[in-house]
């Protein structure tokens, strides 16, 4: 037998136990759960990618990333004279900073903790909002440090793809969930941020 054919064999026989133990339900149970997967919200758009490769004239290095909130854009360096550029919404007025950070962690569908700051002024905000696809930091995220120390702003995905390219955020920098995938594996831990 061939391991092509037996690899058929295998995969029948699970698909022949899945059906078995569907079968198995009584017709009330199955209904019941078949109605909580329908009751739950549709999942959220992974949303377009907004990116695009520019020309871009930097003394910095490759795999710096340069954020222009003005433009609402941010920058990758690639290579010499090259940048891929995310399209991206930035802090609302009062929210808005500049100067140079690095990136000290990553997380993929990370937990969402608001600072107390943002507790204070939103006091229906939960303490905490579980890893996953309802999160607001969307798919990934990557966390600036300035010093080694956080400073609680986070360059991240959203689940809500028309929310990108605005001033809107608290200080945090929001691509859609294509884009933000894509960004997280090609930015490395430490790399330089520098917005403007």
């Amino acid at each position: 037998m061939t391991l092509h054919a037996s690899y058929r064999i295998v995969q029948g026989l699970a698909y022949a136990s899945l059906l078995g133990a569907a079968l198995a339900l009584p017709v009330q149970d199955f209904a019941q759960a078949r109605s909580s997967l329908s009751d739950r919200p549709p999942l959220p758009a992974m949303g377009p990618s907004l990116r695009k490769t520019v020309a871009f004239a930097t003394t910095e290095q490759p795999g710096t990333i340069i954020i222009r909130k003005t433009e609402k854009a941010l920058y990758l360096v690639t290579r010499q004279g090259q940048a891929l550029r995310y399209q991206i919404s930035v802090g609302r007025d009062g929210f808005g900073w500049t100067g140079i950070v690095q990136v000290g962690a990553k997380t993929e569908w990370p937990e969402w903790r608001p600072p107390q700051e943002m507790r204070a002024r939103q006091p229906e905000l939960p303490k905490m909002v579980p890893a996953g696809p309802y999160n607001p930091l969307g798919a990934r995220a990557l966390y600036l440090l300035r010093d080694g120390r956080d400073t609680l702003y986070r360059i991240h995905g959203t689940n809500d793809p028309s929310g990108v390219g605005f001033d809107g955020t608290s200080g945090c920098f929001r691509l859609t969930n294509t884009d933000v995938i894509d960004l997280f594996k090609r930015v490395a831990v430490g790399a330089k941020v520098v917005v403007q």
